[in-house]
């Protein structure tokens, strides 16, 4: 055998252990991608004129770095694209409920439990240090929706999936209800076969959108995303949104709710993604009485802390006006709403305001 075939082996030897590692420390699989994306950059650079990206500066600034892995990293030679799951509801319908109960605030699935930037992020490290015990020191650099990275793009180089039009990742395995993280590393190990696409002609994700946001299949404007406006965006949320938001006071989930391949969602493991505060079951009048002291110490550790105090009130009295829009007769929607009309802050008097006035309207 010649040294350049052992080399090859040796290689494929070392991808099959990380990936088994992979799966100790919890990841649900690895995959290995190459670093050439450069079929990627006009779609990127199409969205981004677009104007897609919203108020997201981040991503313009970036530029074409998201699709070049060895300018974001020196050295990179190749990517270990990884999924961890987070659904925790042994049943679909129990998020189904929740959605459609008008009163009780919906929170996107990911972020009932701890903020999965942490989790992942240590576990990337952990496995980083494993390959290290076994080869010896080597260049990497752990992501976690952090940098400019195409993690979906990424994922499905990899093999650990398509891109579903919906734009996030799918398996037929276990949906599209897991976290992605990637390892950029100076190891060049071979990458692995993409899988096939089967979406077929289903448009079920781009039908269900409340806000119409997938505006072709594979094609995302942000800037209509309930997932943009509740998180991401820092002022006031559009006054033609709003309505369409309903109780979804951060993040959504519609397109992954219905979409058939989450049939086939695994439930998580993972303790940490256990549900926290019994965010899977709040009322929004709860959740609005709550000071800033509590939600500080409450959201200390999730991903909802990221947005801050006063988007979560605006949030929450989006989702408010909305459930005095059908039942204007609730005293307990109106009082709670009446208790922040005097806010400090200008955008929660704001929005405190539009939600009055959904009762007034049905008056």
């Amino acid at each position: 055998m010649s040294g350049q075939e052992q080399d090859s082996l040796d290689k494929v030897a070392l991808k099959g252990r990380i990936k088994a590692w992979a799966l100790e420390l919890g990841f649900a699989n690895a995959g290995v991608a190459g670093i050439d994306l450069s079929d990627a950059e006009q779609g990127l650079a199409d969205w981004l004129a677009a104007g897609f990206h919203g108020e997201m500066d981040y991503m313009a600034r970036h530029g074409m770095k998201r699709a070049r892995p060895a300018e974001l990293v020196p050295g990179t030679l190749s990517v270990i694209s990884l999924r961890m799951n987070y659904w925790s509801e042994s049943d679909r319908g129990i998020a189904e409920a929740a959605l459609a109960d008008g009163e009780r605030a919906y929170i996107s699935r990911y972020a009932l439990g701890r903020d999965y930037h942490k989790v992942l992020r240590k576990r990337l490290q952990q496995l980083a240090d494993r390959i290290a015990a076994d080869i010896g020191p080597f260049g990497h650099r752990v992501f976690v929706d952090s940098a400019p990275v195409l993690e979906v793009e990424l994922a499905t180089r990899a093999g650990l999936g398509w891109r579903g039009k919906h734009t996030l990742t799918l398996t037929r395995e276990a949906g599209s209800l897991f976290f992605l993280g990637e390892l950029y590393t100076d190891l060049d190990l071979p990458p692995d076969e993409p899988v096939s696409e089967h979406c077929g002609q289903c448009t079920r994700c781009i039908d269900i959108c409340p806000t119409q946001a997938i505006v072709a299949p594979y094609k995302l404007d942000a800037r209509r995303c309930i997932s943009y406006l509740t998180i991401e965006l820092r002022g006031a949320i559009p006054v033609e949104f709003r309505p369409m938001i309903g109780n979804r006071v951060y993040g959504c989930d519609d397109c992954q709710l219905v979409c058939p391949w989450n049939r086939f969602a695994r439930v998580t493991e993972e303790k940490d993604f256990s549900v926290r505060n019994g965010l899977d079951s709040a009322s929004l009048v709860e959740l609005f009485a709550w000071t800033r002291e509590e939600f500080e110490t409450r959201m200390a550790g999730s991903a909802i802390h990221r947005i801050g105090y006063e988007c979560w009130l605006r949030n929450l009295a989006v989702g408010l006006g909305n459930a005095l829009a059908v039942a204007p007769s609730s005293t307990g929607i109106l009082a709670a709403l009446r208790t922040r009309q005097d806010d400090a802050s200008e955008l929660v008097r704001e929005h405190v305001g539009w939600a009055l006035a959904q009762h007034v309207a049905q008056a």
